[in-house]
């Protein structure tokens, strides 16, 4: 078997028809930017996460950077990230002279914890972005309480969890993306909802960073060439966008067979000596963007070599925390550790997972790991 860790070829073959029909439509049309296709994908995505506001870009990496810039940070405010995540979260703080702050995660959820934010929080604390790591959200509810009551702002990196469900505690439910003033995504391919090249948008409720967020992603301008402010120039292809509309049509499907085959993993490793399986939150739905397991002592390293040697894809999602990473050492305290993230590099691995992942694959990848295991 041609076995990989997103089968984007079958997901192709199933809407074919779809897709190839789309995107000969934009072609006929000629309207290759910010056309029909783009409009109908925007209005379809904020109709599809109830939010007022969606804004298109080119990549999950410019929403974050956008969101950052609408909400005028300057150089040197900080802003509180978790340590296990990846780079790009951070990138762009330090791209735009911010200081990350990086704190540590919950080691079941793989999520920062409000507990880790709230001790972080200083007086140059101007914005916290939390990650919905792996397919699950964060806890917001508490997040953003503790935001509202420093007076900080809060981004979503939903780049993982697009179509995930958050609960409050009054019983009320929201998408992920939409729980904070500003949520961010990535239409990469691999992503739950991945277009065929780069894209990416941003959500809001609130009207006038919308305002801000479309007039920044188009080159500062509220209207032709007409420069309020500093911007960038980072748009969704119509191409792009009229994919992204045929597979939004089938994302809540494709986010159901990856929690089958979530469930089928669980049901079959959970019973491997050394092995833990992906914790499921309370307050969260889980659209497993990536199926990740623990193995202490050695034997992550060691699966990992033997699903290796015999062509089998398995992936280390992230193998280095943030704060152990060269570009970030200018700002980060000379021996800076985390318990959690750095326990968390050492154990984790990502087994395939995606919408068309089939029980036989699975048996075959099962079969594997558990050999591995014993052979430990």
């Amino acid at each position: 078997m041609n076995i990989q860790m997103v089968d984007l070829k079958t997901q192709y073959q199933n809407i074919s028809a779809e897709i190839d029909e789309a995107v000969l439509e934009v072609i006929r049309s000629t309207q290759f930017i910010n056309g029909f296709a783009v409009k109908d994908f925007q209005k379809a995505l904020e109709e599809y996460l109830g939010v007022k506001h969606v804004i298109p870009c080119a990549n999950g990496t410019d929403a974050l950077q956008i969101a950052m810039m609408a909400l005028d940070l300057q150089p040197g405010d900080e802003v509180i990230v978790p340590a296990f995540t990846y780079v790009a979260t951070a990138e762009v703080i330090g791209l735009l002279q911010l200081k990350p702050v990086m704190v540590d995660v919950d080691p079941e959820t793989f999520n920062v914890t409000p507990e880790a934010i709230k001790a972080a929080i200083t007086s140059r604390t101007k914005a916290i972005v939390p990650v919905h790591l792996f397919g699950q959200s964060a806890d917001m509810e508490p997040i953003m309480d503790i935001a509202r009551h420093h007076g900080v702002a809060v981004i979503e990196d939903n780049a993982q969890a697009i179509g995930a469900d958050y609960t409050y505690t009054d019983g009320r439910i929201a998408k992920t993306g939409t729980l904070s003033d500003i949520g961010c995504t990535s239409f990469f391919p691999s992503k739950n909802l991945g277009c065929y090249g780069d894209g990416g948008a941003m959500f809001t409720d609130n009207d006038d960073l919308a305002e801000k967020l479309r007039m920044i992603a188009n080159h500062g301008q509220s209207r032709r060439y007409y420069h309020d402010r500093i911007g960038v120039n980072s748009r969704l292809d119509s191409i792009q966008a009229a994919i992204l509309n045929i597979k939004l049509r089938h994302l809540d499907a494709y986010n159901a067979n990856r929690l089958l085959a979530a469930d089928r993993y669980d049901e079959q490793l959970s019973q491997l000596s050394g092995i833990t399986c992906p914790a499921r939150s309370r307050f969260s739905t889980h659209v497993f963007h990536q199926y990740t397991l623990k193995a202490a002592n050695g034997m992550r390293d060691h699966i990992v070599q033997q699903m290796q040697a015999k062509n089998l894809p398995c992936m280390i999602y992230y193998p280095v925390p943030l704060y152990a990473q060269k570009a970030f050492e200018s700002w980060v305290p000379e021996g800076y550790s985390l318990p959690v993230t750095a326990q968390l590099c050492d154990e984790v691995f990502s087994l395939p997972i995606h919408s068309e992942l089939t029980p036989d694959i699975q048996a075959v990848i099962i079969d594997a790991v558990s050999e591995a295991v014993e052979s430990f």
